[in-house]
């Protein structure tokens, strides 16, 4: 979506300019652009840590291929190791936690099946989330920050341009051009900042969101598993916590409630397969 977002941003700029029947070559002057482009990231750098800055760059492709985990695989994973918890106790997590590719669920599953009293895990774990929100918001500010600077250091550039231009109010005949010229420093800056950084910066934001809602998911529903909550009212329990578009029944409950309906209605099943 950043990607499309961004292409159908741009096309639009590109429509105005062609129905306006000016000329595109005359946006894409390089001076302003440098200047825009260059001063912007400059003062980022200036503003921020060597380290703030590599990171935030380093997200940049997360904004445009990062994709956020469903809480319905999440919920389905915590019933199941729910299930096997009061099958063959909390030890049997252990195995779990060395098959585990996410490191926060790898760490928090190794903690319950060491023992961890659950006031403790359950701090560990509010920490390590804490952490995880802190370090996305040093990038998520940065680009922002990009983003107020921009049309600024375009306004910078456009009176840049206009001081040339009173310098040359000899020639009459070439003040049209560079007046248009000038402008075009002000143009990027404000492209600059609502194309490009505003947006890498809302879409960080977000995915941390998301991200961080799902570790809270993970978070409570392990606490309920080391006090042996029941799988069904685990599931019921969790869903309650996602997002009501993403409520969707899990597959494993599903399959246990349709079993549970066809179990208590006899004259029913037996209506069906009769039909």
């Amino acid at each position: 979506m950043t990607i499309v977002g961004l292409l159908l941003a741009f096309a639009s700029v590109v429509a105005m300019v062609t129905l306006e029947h000016a000329n595109l070559m005359s946006l894409l002057l390089p001076a302003p652009m440098i200047l825009v482009f260059g001063a912007t990231i400059a003062v980022g750098l200036a503003g921020n840590t060597l380290a703030d800055v590599i990171k935030a760059f380093k997200d940049v492709p997360k904004a445009f291929l990062g994709k956020p985990a469903k809480p319905t695989e999440s919920i389905d994973e915590l019933v199941r190791l729910a299930e096997k918890a009061r099958g063959e106790g909390l030890l049997s997590l252990e195995e779990e936690a060395n098959n585990a590719k996410d490191p926060f669920l790898q760490r928090s599953l190794q903690n319950i099946a060491d023992g961890t009293d659950a006031e403790e895990l359950r701090l560990l774990m509010e920490d390590e989330i804490d952490t995880k929100m802190r370090a996305d918001h040093v990038s998520s500010k940065f680009f922002a920050a990009l983003g107020g600077y921009a049309p600024t250091i375009g306004i910078i550039g456009t009176v840049v341009s206009l001081t040339h231009v009173l310098e040359n109010l000899s020639s009459p005949d070439h003040l049209g051009p560079m007046i248009a010229a000038a402008f075009v420093a002000t143009l990027w800056g404000l492209l600059s900042a609502n194309f490009i950084w505003l947006p890498l910066s809302a879409k960080l934001k977000r995915l941390s969101e998301l991200e961080i809602e799902r570790m809270t998911l993970l978070m409570e529903g392990l606490l309920a598993v080391q006090n042996g909550t029941q799988p069904l009212l685990l599931a019921e329990r969790l869903r309650a916590m996602a997002p009501a578009e993403n409520r969707g029944t899990s597959k494993g409950n599903k399959d246990k409630k349709d079993k549970a309906d066809d179990g208590g209605k006899p004259g029913k099943l037996s209506a069906s397969r009769a039909a």
